[in-house]
């Protein structure tokens, strides 16, 4: 049978979505406008927006949780959009990892703080991929793992286990990062980059991984993410590298002409919060190569899906299908 779809893995948490009006200064205090539940984490996120996008695509999920209410709370909610609670694994060693996510009105930004919980526990052993029909690997997250951030028996870490192992089963691998110091992603990213087919990121982690300033007084470079898409291309094994960003994103492909697509318009209190805004992006931009569609287009449905999630502070409360999402899109316009 030929593959078709996701399977998504690694981080599972639950998120506390927080609305302030500003993040404080150190010693001052924030007035919490509103907090709200939901799943998190690079593995829920990805999966339940490819569902929301289209229910008829096959996804799976293996991750880590703890045998608590959080844990509960997450399966269940994976449940409803369909997906088998049999890829979580569950531990009464630690509790479920949770994320508070705030989301600045003043700026429009988020700040994240993590309680780990379950994460520094989960490792290699944790994945399967002798019975899987899936077509993709969605697997994230570095940096927050430390059993699998660590040297994995002839592996330089455990990242790099997973990934050969799902690229001998035959799967196409994409991994999710998140932007940590520049060192230690590339300490973690590197030795990973050989067993990639995709790299989806955003313009501080390539310029990160590439060793090249991105982002200048807050203004992303796009040039310079394009030269630096270009040398993290270089090494590693994938077919492409698309970089996004908050203008647009740009494309790199072996053997073809770089792409940069602008993002989508939002209109000014459109914005509820950034939380899972990158997520977002890697499902609709990933449901467009699941379709078979052009690059470009790839990447203008990423861009819609991204400006979708804005619309609530939760990570994927407002994806609607992919026509509606493309519709919003075309509603609000796109950047110049």
């Amino acid at each position: 049978m030929p593959r078709s779809g996701f399977l998504t893995a690694g981080t599972f948490v639950l998120d506390r979505n927080i609305a302030v009006d500003a993040w404080p200064q150190e010693d001052m205090a924030a007035t919490a406008r509103a907090v709200a539940l939901s799943g998190g984490g690079s593995a829920c996120n990805f999966a339940i927006d490819m569902l929301r996008l289209d229910p008829s695509v096959p996804v799976a999920v293996q991750t880590l949780v703890g045998a608590d209410a959080e844990g509960d709370f997450l399966i269940a909610e994976a449940a409803r959009f369909g997906i088998d609670p049999a890829g979580f694994a569950r531990t009464d060693q630690a509790r479920t990892q949770i994320t508070d996510a705030y989301h600045s009105a003043a700026t429009g930004r988020r700040t994240h703080i993590l309680f780990p919980g379950t994460a520094p526990l989960l490792t290699p052993d944790h994945f399967d991929f002798s019975t899987t029909r899936a077509r993709f690997l969605h697997l994230g997250l570095p940096g927050i793992h430390p059993a699998m951030d660590a040297p994995w028996g002839d592996a330089p870490n455990g990242w790099v286990a997973v990934l050969k192992r799902a690229r001998a089963a035959g799967l196409e691998t994409n991994l999710e990062l998140v932007s940590t110091g520049a060192e230690a992603l590339r300490a973690a990213i590197l030795p990973c980059l050989p067993h990639l087919t995709t790299l989806v990121c955003n313009d501080f982690e390539i310029g990160a991984l590439a060793g090249i300033k991105t982002v200048q007084a807050g203004v992303t470079d796009w040039d310079a993410v394009e030269r630096a898409a270009e040398i993290v291309l270089g090494q590693g094994a994938m077919a492409l590298v698309a970089v996004h960003f908050t203008l647009g994103a740009v494309l790199v492909e072996r053997g073809a002409a770089p792409i940069r697509c602008p993002s989508v318009k939002v209109p000014p209190g459109a914005n509820k919060g950034a939380n899972g805004a990158g997520d977002a992006f890697a499902a609709g931009f990933f449901y467009g190569r699941h379709r078979g569609w052009a690059p470009r287009d790839c990447l203008r449905m990423g861009h819609a899906t991204s400006a979708a999630c804005l619309r609530a502070p939760g990570t994927y409360e407002t994806i609607d299908r992919a026509e509606a999402c493309l519709q919003l899109a075309e509603d609000w316009g796109w950047r110049d």
